[in-house]
Order: C-alpha cells, then sequence, then structure tokens
C-alpha cells in the first residue's frame, strides 16, 4: 500500500461531524453550538494534517478526537478574556492585561456599561458635547498643558501626532530611539503607516544636537523623542535631552514630540524610580507629549497626548482621530483613575503603584503567610526567598524589584504544576526558576491569597505534580 493509498484510508476512517458529536457530547453539559463549532475544527485541523504528512501528530481515534473537541468546546464556552492570578511579581505584565484597575475605575467603566450616559450630550444646554471633555480637563488640571487628548492607545496617539503635523515630511529621530515593542511593533512601522517620512540621525548609541541641526532642513516636518521603554543604553552613550531638543525646534519653528511611552504625573524619583513625571516635557518645551494610560499611569488602556493648543486641536480635526477615539468604558475608568492623582491619593489608591511601591516588610509578611498555607497542605520544601521581579509593560526599564517569594519545588515536574496551574479555576500564572515554582506576592491582592490556596490545596494530592 503507498502513502497516498494510506492517507486516504486514514481519511476515510475519520467519523462523520455528527457522530464526533455526538461522541463528545456524552456526559457533559457543553452547549450544542460548542460542540458541533469544535468538532469541525478538530475534523479539519486533522484532514489538514493527515494530507500534509502530519498525521503523527494527532491521533485519529473516535474516543481521542471526542476528548480534543470537549477541550476545544470547553475553551469556546469560557469567559474571555477571564480573571487569572498573577504570581509572577511583574506588575504591568502585557500578557496579563498590564495595570489592574482600582476598585472605582472598575465600578466606574461598570456604571457606564449597565445603561446610557451623557457621552456626547451637554447636560447643561441639551446639545451635543464632546466625550473627552471631562477627562481631557482632568489631564489639563494634573499637567498644566493647554490642551489635552486621548486615543486608544499610545501607538495610535503617536501615529496621529505624526500624520497630523508632518504628512508628506520628514520626521527626525536618533537610531537609537527607533525601539520595538510588544508584539514585533516598531516605531519605523508607524512612519511607514502615517504619511510622514522618517530621518534617522546619529548612531545606535550616540546622538548629538549637531545631528538633529544638520537634519533640519525644509522638508522637516517634526522632531521627535521616543523614550527607550523597554531597554537601555549603557556605556559610551550620548543623547539630546528634551530641553535642548526643544529649544532647537522654536529656533526652526518646527514642532517637537516627546512620546514617553510610560508616563506618569508623580515623580517616582522620591521614591527611588528613575521616572520624572510627564509634566518635565511640557515644562521643557515640547509642543506634544504623548503616553499611555494602562502602564505606570495605572489605568486602561488609552493614548494620552498634552500640549499646546494648536497642535492638538489640529490632531482633533483629523479624521484619524475618530478612527482612534475611546469607547465610554475607556473614558469612565480613566476619568476614575485621574481622581485620585488629583486628590494625592494616587499610592494608597491604584493597585498598580501600590504594588510597585510595597515595602519589603509587607512583602515578607505575606509570603510567610503564604507559604505557612502551603505547608499545612503537605507540599514540600515551601521557602520564603528574596527575589527580583520587573515592572514589565514596557516600563522602568532596567529596574529590579526585590521582594520576599514563595518557592515551592514539586514532588516530579516543574512544568507539569506550571500547567496545572493555568488550567485551574481560577488560572494561576507563576514564574519558574532553578527547577522551582516562585510565587511573588507583590502582583497578588490580599482577597486573591484564599482562592491561590485553594487552588493548590486541589493539586495537592496529585502523583504526577
Amino acid at each position: 500500500m503507498d502513502s497516498q493509498t494510506s492517507v486516504n484510508e486514514q481519511l476515510r476512517r475519520l467519523p462523520q461531524t455528527d457522530r464526533l458529536v455526538r461522541a463528545a457530547s456524552e456526559h457533559t453539559n457543553l452547549a450544542r453550538w460548542s460542540v458541533l463549532a469544535a468538532a469541525r475544527g478538530v475534523l479539519e485541523e486533522a484532514r489538514r494534517l493527515l494530507q500534509t504528512g502530519g498525521g503523527d501528530a494527532i491521533p485519529v481515534s473516535l474516543e481521542a478526537l471526542a476528548s480534543r473537541t470537549r477541550a476545544r468546546a470547553h475553551a469556546l464556552e469560557a469567559r474571555s478574556p477571564r480573571r487569572v492570578l498573577n504570581a509572577t511579581g511583574v506588575v504591568l505584565h502585557t500578557n496579563l492585561g498590564r495595570a489592574p484597575l482600582s476598585e472605582a475605575a472598575a465600578a466606574a467603566a461598570a456604571d457606564a456599561a449597565r445603561g446610557y450616559s451623557d457621552l456626547e450630550l451637554d447636560l447643561e444646554s441639551g446639545e451635543r458635547g464632546s466625550r473627552i471633555a471631562a477627562v481631557a480637563e482632568s489631564l489639563r488640571i494634573l499637567s498644566g498643558a493647554e490642551a489635552a487628548l486621548v486615543v486608544n492607545n499610545n501607538a495610535g496617539a503617536l501615529l496621529l501626532a505624526v500624520d497630523t503635523l508632518a504628512a508628506g515630511r520628514e520626521v527626525v529621530v536618533s537610531r537609537g530611539e527607533l525601539v520595538e515593542i510588544g508584539g514585533s511593533f516598531r516605531v519605523p512601522d508607524i512612519m511607514r503607516s502615517s504619511r510622514a517620512r522618517l530621518r534617522e540621525i546619529g548612531t545606535t548609541n550616540r546622538t548629538h544636537p549637531e545631528d538633529y541641526r544638520a537634519a533640519i532642513g525644509p522638508d522637516t516636518g517634526m522632531l521627535l523623542k521616543v523614550h527607550r521603554s523597554n531597554f537601555e543604553l549603557r556605556g559610551f552613550t550620548a543623547e539630546v535631552e528634551i530641553a535642548e531638543l526643544a529649544a532647537l525646534g522654536r529656533e526652526a519653528g518646527i514642532p517637537v514630540v516627546e512620546d514617553r511611552g510610560s508616563g506618569t504625573f508623580l515623580d517616582l524619583r522620591t521614591h527611588g524610580l528613575p521616572e520624572p513625571p510627564v509634566t518635565e516635557g511640557l515644562a521643557a518645551g515640547a509642543s506634544l507629549v504623548l503616553f499611555s494610560g494602562d502602564k505606570l499611569l495605572g489605568g486602561p488602556q488609552a493614548g494620552i497626548v498634552l500640549g499646546r493648543r494648536e497642535p492638538v486641536a489640529a490632531l482633533m480635526q483629523n479624521p484619524l482621530a475618530r478612527a482612534l477615539r475611546c469607547d465610554k468604558l475607556t473614558l469612565a475608568a480613566l476619568g476614575a483613575t485621574l481622581r485620585p492623582l488629583l486628590a494625592g491619593g494616587a499610592e494608597r489608591e491604584l493597585p498598580s503603584l501600590r504594588m510597585l511601591l510595597a515595602a519589603p516588610a509587607e512583602l515578607r509578611e505575606r509570603a510567610e503567610a503564604l507559604a505557612a498555607g502551603l505547608a499545612r497542605q503537605g507540599w514540600p520544601s515551601v521557602e520564603v526567598e528574596l527575589s527580583n521581579s520587573a515592572a514589565g509593560g514596557g516600563a522602568l526599564p532596567g529596574v529590579q524589584f526585590e521582594g520576599s517569594v514563595v518557592r515551592l519545588e514539586p514532588v516530579t515536574s516543574v512544568a507539569a504544576l506550571a500547567r496545572a496551574l493555568r488550567h485551574s479555576d481560577p488560572p494561576v500564572v507563576v514564574r519558574i526558576h532553578r527547577g522551582g515554582i516562585l510565587l511573588d506576592p507583590r502582583t497578588l491582592a490580599p482577597e486573591e491569597i484564599e482562592p491561590l490556596l485553594g487552588v493548590f490545596s486541589k493539586l495537592a494530592g496529585e502523583r504526577e505534580i
């Protein structure tokens, strides 16, 4: 029997869709729509693998296919995105949704979602209003900027700024600032998506004021400074600070835009962290300062634009502004995030700031309580030790946050335990380090400790971990 005959025989052995649906539905409460969609997907995958020579990668018995169908149907019916317990210690974990919202911000978004709102209605006049008016006013009060704009994320803010202020012209940027952020998204890609052209200057490690002066000409539309939010340059380096760049821009009559990436209204240098407030760029003379809402600010995904009245007004008139605008849920959550910043209680009320600034003694106490709970369940090799984690999310590059963590070494397989934790209810995401599991209390809210211990309690008796 030749190989093609063998493949055809295996294809004929695949069950019909309705038979697979019946087999997968036995003794389950799965909805028919999810089982049917899953069965079709499983059979399509099996046919493709058999036809491309990858048939060994998937068993084709009815029982095996039914098992895969049930697993896929469960995934289809699961709420997405799902709440997970973040025990990694990475506060702004991009894969886990970055900054968790404060209770007030979550409540504001839920309230906006439940019914109608005055999103674009001026209740005083009864006329149509601006959806960002309230949030923009809070941003102006916090920053002292003449104007403010909010779009759906910071990449959108940069695209809008470049397309508006430098269409058909050159944007001058240092080679050392042509960053790539998560998902292989690169600053040069934004230039290609806009109507502007990229003009690279300097070298990877050193850029001087003379490089900018030499590049400025009749075709220059913007001087752009991009914060290296997810890496550091050390050693023989030089860069032009925003104040000097703003002076060059004023001299040449060219707008200067600072993309902070992760920005905050707090001066985190008072807490020993190398992050100045975004207001420094404005005070230095930047035309616009751009930053994310869901990083160090501690709010929802958003791109925030602060700056002078004229360029912000120009951005608002660009048709792209409508394509990039925020919905009511984002604006409600962002407004509630800004309130404790206005009132002076952000370090207490915003979860991401609370986690980043957690005291060593507090983390030690929480780690010891967690370790004691695991030890009572019979887990072997449970210890409290010091470890480092990063802020994550392209914020505070190079900064290591030391704190107490719980180290747990499973009886057999670390990978099996990590996988079982991800598949638990609720899912738990951990760090694997030197043959053990690390649980970092920095990113676990107090009310999450009991559910976490509940997950470990269910897994304690399973031999394979």
